[in-house]
């Protein structure tokens, strides 16, 4: 797995689109790194640019860019909508895949050792980069008093820098570096005056109007403002923890803050890049709240699009703007993209890998398939109307482990190869619990396996009660897929306890996996026998 850091750096120049594409280029000019997007503002006269790359490259394209912003941006002339307060304002590095938080801590503090050693520039450690007490970790404690109180602030002893010198370069001001989570700018639309747009955004901000007035959501940051070009006000957040605050939590709460003042809400921006999860938690809420069923990635995005109106300034393609597609990641394995002629010729070649767990995992989704497919074919035909709400609630289940079960299909493998190479380790390089390590992700990847398709039961035995009854054939197949993949994950597990040297764990393992395969066949029998019960045809 390769070593991807995101980079989200923002400049103080938003107008100049010679500067910006200058800005751009020396990005681009780093080999091996990737500019994702570009986002101007020009109320906001602030440029954010996102990319991504290695560790080392993304370090070097964030220095290539500030070298240019150094040369063009003239903090002493900047004025914009945005609190900010250097030419590169804020320059924070995201892990993205194959890397942690130390890794782009490292990231952070060579960026900033040399952005101050080659420039004499002063640099603040911000996030989970910070050094320097409680009272500096946040941006917004950096950056309070923004460009204009700099020359006031970098004097005293508890805001000397991290990096380069205590002194105000008028022509630069001051640059923050660090580690965050995703952060999502979040802009929210309203037809009132910029006023009405902040005194909401103070609503729901966590830092509220004070220490005794918070605001309602957590992990929120957010100011109102005017822009200019749109002619419309706008709620500014920054979602720092999607997972706390979502977008659509953001949004709704907005709107309601918005019918009290009697001003509208319309739609929404992402500023730079969002993850595909948070677009996803946004059009879960939308199909519990409107009661729909929409299963398919593709169409979830398009409804969260919609509901929260990411199109209303500019449009909003998905493939550009969310991060996975733009990024190309996949997340499922080699095996599971095979065509079926190649997966099958590779089970068959003279190698272990792969073998009985990836075909098992196989059979899972096949199964898992099978009963989506039933669904499909029930739900929506004026025959079995009578059934649809029932399999409203069915179907997405079924879906879903279709979907899950499609990565276990390499997990097995990568699995078996993990332990492979602990065993061609020395004694001194810890070969026996490497080994050990490596034979319980081998028992934990099929159990894992069997308790995804256990789950799996109820709903299959109520689908199959119901389910079109023309598709009995394809529920015999799918249950008998389930029951299969079952027990040949059993199969594995048991095979990988024989050489556990932790008994009770032995034991402990043992009895749950004997509980999954009775189960399996206990449940695969009811299946059939209610196929059965209910006769051919409808």
């Amino acid at each position: 797995m390769s070593k991807i850091v995101e980079c989200v750096p923002n400049f103080s120049e938003g107008r100049d689109p010679q500067i910006i594409e200058a800005i751009s280029a020396a990005i681009r000019s780093v080999t091996n790194v990737s500019l994702l997007d570009v986002d101007p503002g020009t109320s906001t006269n602030r440029t954010v640019y996102t990319f991504v790359g290695s560790p080392t490259d993304v370090v070097e394209a964030a220095l290539a860019a500030s070298r240019v912003a150094y040369q063009l941006i003239d903090m002493a002339r900047h004025k914009g909508e945005h609190p900010r307060m250097g030419a590169v304002d804020v320059c924070p590095f995201i892990p993205v895949q194959g890397v942690d938080v130390e890794d782009c801590i490292q990231c952070a503090k060579e960026f900033g050792r040399r952005l101050a050693t080659e420039l004499s520039l002063p640099v603040y450690l911000y996030g989970m980069a910070a050094e320097k007490g409680s009272h500096r970790v946040t941006l917004p404690q950096i950056r309070a008093g923004e460009y204009e109180g700099i020359n006031q602030k970098i004097n005293k002893e508890e805001w000397k820098p991290d990096f380069g010198p205590s002194e105000f370069v008028p022509r630069w001001g001051a640059t923050a570096t660090g580690v965050r989570k995703f952060l999502i700018a979040f802009n929210i639309n309203v037809l009132g005056t910029k006023e009405q747009a902040h005194r909401i955004a103070l609503n729901l901000r966590e830092q509220g109007r004070g220490s005794k007035e918070p605001g309602r959501l957590k992990a929120v940051q957010g100011i109102g403002w005017w822009l200019e070009e749109a002619q419309i006000a706008q709620i500014s957040l920054n979602l720092t923890d999607h997972d706390v605050t979502p977008i659509h939590t953001a949004y709704e709460e907005a709107r309601k803050d918005a019918e009290q003042l009697n001003v509208a809400i319309t739609g929404s921006e992402i500023v730079g890049l969002i993850p595909l999860k948070a677009i996803l938690q946004a059009a879960d809420y939308y199909v519990q709240k409107e009661k729909l069923m929409v299963l398919e990635e593709e169409q979830r995005v398009r409804l969260a699009i919609d509901r929260l109106g990411l199109g209303a300034l500019h449009p909003f393609n998905p493939k550009e703007r969310i991060i996975e597609y733009r990024m190309n990641i996949i997340n499922v394995g080699p095996l599971a993209r095979l065509s079926v002629e190649k997966f099958v010729l590779s089970v068959g070649a003279r190698t272990s890998a792969p073998g009985g767990g990836s075909v098992a995992a196989l059979l899972a989704g096949l199964g898992c398939g099978l009963s989506t497919m039933v669904g499909q074919m029930t739900y929506g035909k004026r025959q079995f109307e009578d059934v649809d709400e029932t399999i409203r609630q069915l179907l997405p289940t079924l879906y879903n482990a279709m979907i899950h079960s499609i990565p276990m299909i390499d997990a097995d493998t990568d699995a078996f190869n993990d332990y492979m190479n602990a065993m061609k380790l020395s004694p001194a390089d810890g070969r026996e619990c490497a080994m050990e390590a490596g034979l319980r992700q081998a028992i934990n990847v099929p159990l894992n396996l069997a308790k995804h398709v256990d789950a799996v039961w109820e709903t299959l035995v109520k689908m199959a009660a119901v389910g079109n009854i023309n598709c009995k054939s394809d529920l015999q197949v799918a249950a008998r897929c389930l029951k299969t993949a079952i027990q040949s994950a059993g199969d594995n597990v048991i095979i990988n306890l024989s050489n556990i040297k932790d008994e009770t764990y032995k034991l402990e393992t043992r009895q749950t996996i004997d509980g999954l395969m009775e189960k399996a066949r206990i449940q695969c029998r009811q299946v059939l026998d209610v196929l059965d019960k209910r006769g051919t045809t409808q």
